[in-house]
């Protein structure tokens, strides 16, 4: 009897450890599932519902998520957290306005410079009418035209609108003067030459033939007193270059071109020139102008066939110079373009128009691992917990 009491007890006390074994089993399972699914539920109640849920005009509690109810902060703060530690004037400066940078950019310009402008085939006209401007030949011919008429009839004008000393300058006028002796010895030295010559001879024999026959019976009687007329001729050529000789002769010649010259520099232009044929030298002068201007045959031509030497000039001369002074002037415009553009009511726009289940699979596709193990950690804490619990219920039975 003593055995089977003993054997009772010992079946009792296995059946009071396994109902203590599955009470801690219940509770530690119980408490795992409420500590995931209440987790889980908190993580989704972050995003959802994406809209506030009504029954009839009672909006029920906890609608719409945190992100979605919360959604304008969020879009503030966020905007303000990217302009104020992301996209700051002094992160441009260290990624974009660097001399590394400043070397790849003048390096870019100049070889799209070299290929697209010195090395190109296309010619000056093809560049032009890029610009919008076409049959430019023909505009600056006519143009050119133009011009040389205008600037041809102000000449003329300024040319005969007074007289020969006015116009003619100074330095022309002494010249000239100094050459009256030149060509007072000239003139006398051909009359001299013209007087010996049988030409010479042959008209003072006509000029006085016909002077005696003038005068007819006397003009006879003066022919036979000189017998033949060639001693008469020879007779009247020695008078003429003893004339011609003689130093007053020079001296009347010089004294009446001096006169007549003077008389000439009085003279008005226009009485001298004034009827040559001015509208042909127009015409021939623009001619001549505009075939050697030929603009067709300049303007199809490539622009290196002007400037060989302008790709070095520009990696030396410009390319450099316009790169500085570009990143000096953003890094100068830098803070007030930004503060311009308003990144902050961007980012805030862009956040306002994300789509919230487009926001939170962007969040969950960064975060799912640590999502599940919060979730995880939520059933480990609550199994914990179900543990205690089910050891308090276990000796607060006994008791």
């Amino acid at each position: 009897m003593l055995f089977c009491y003993k054997m009772k007890e010992i079946e009792q006390e296995k059946v009071k450890r396994l109902e203590f074994l599955w009470i801690l089993l219940f509770m530690a399972l119980i408490g795992a599932v409420i500590g995931g699914f209440t987790n889980h539920l908190a993580i989704k109640m972050l995003f959802r519902p994406h809209e506030a849920k009504y029954i009839g005009s009672w909006r029920v509690p906890f609608t719409p998520g945190l992100i979605p109810k919360r959604r304008d902060e969020l879009a503030v703060q966020l905007g303000r957290t990217v302009t104020n530690y992301l996209l700051t004037p002094d992160t441009f400066r260290k990624r974009l306005l660097t001399p590394d940078m400043a070397a790849k950019a003048e390096q870019f310009v100049q070889s799209r410079l070299e290929k697209e402008v010195f090395n190109s085939k296309r010619t000056i006209a093809e560049w032009l009418e890029l610009a919008g401007v076409s049959d430019l030949d023909l505009v600056l011919e006519q143009k050119t035209a133009t011009l040389i008429d205008a600037r041809f009839n102000t000449a003329k004008h300024a040319i005969l609108s007074g007289t020969v000393e006015e116009k003619v300058p100074e330095k022309w006028l002494l010249e000239a003067e100094t050459h009256i002796p030149t060509v007072t010895s000239y003139v006398l030295n051909r009359a001299d030459q013209f007087v010996d010559s049988y030409e010479g001879k042959v008209m003072f024999q006509r000029l006085i033939t016909d002077f005696l026959e003038s005068k007819g019976t006397l003009g006879g009687m003066v022919n036979m007193f000189f017998g033949d007329s060639n001693s008469l001729v020879e007779k009247v050529q020695r008078e003429a270059k003893k004339f011609i000789a003689a130093p007053g002769t020079t001296q009347l010649i010089e004294t009446m071109l001096t006169k007549e010259w003077t008389k000439l520099k009085q003279r008005p232009m226009e009485e001298l020139v004034g009827g040559f044929d001015w509208d042909g030298l127009s015409i021939t002068l623009r001619t001549y102008l505009l075939k050697e201007l030929d603009v067709s045959n300049r303007l199809a031509q490539p622009i290196h066939y002007y400037w060989s030497t302008g790709a070095a000039w520009t990696a030396t001369n410009l390319t450099p110079k316009v790169i500085e002074f570009a990143f000096t002037q953003a890094e100068i415009q830098l803070e007030q373009s930004l503060k311009r553009l308003k990144l902050d009511e961007i980012v805030k726009e862009q956040v306002d128009t994300f789509p919230v289940s487009v926001l939170e699979d962007l969040v969950l596709g960064i975060s799912k691992r640590e999502f599940k193990m919060i979730t995880v950690l939520g059933a480990l804490l609550g199994g914990m917990i179900g543990i205690v619990q089910g050891v308090i219920v276990y000796f607060t039975n006994i008791t």
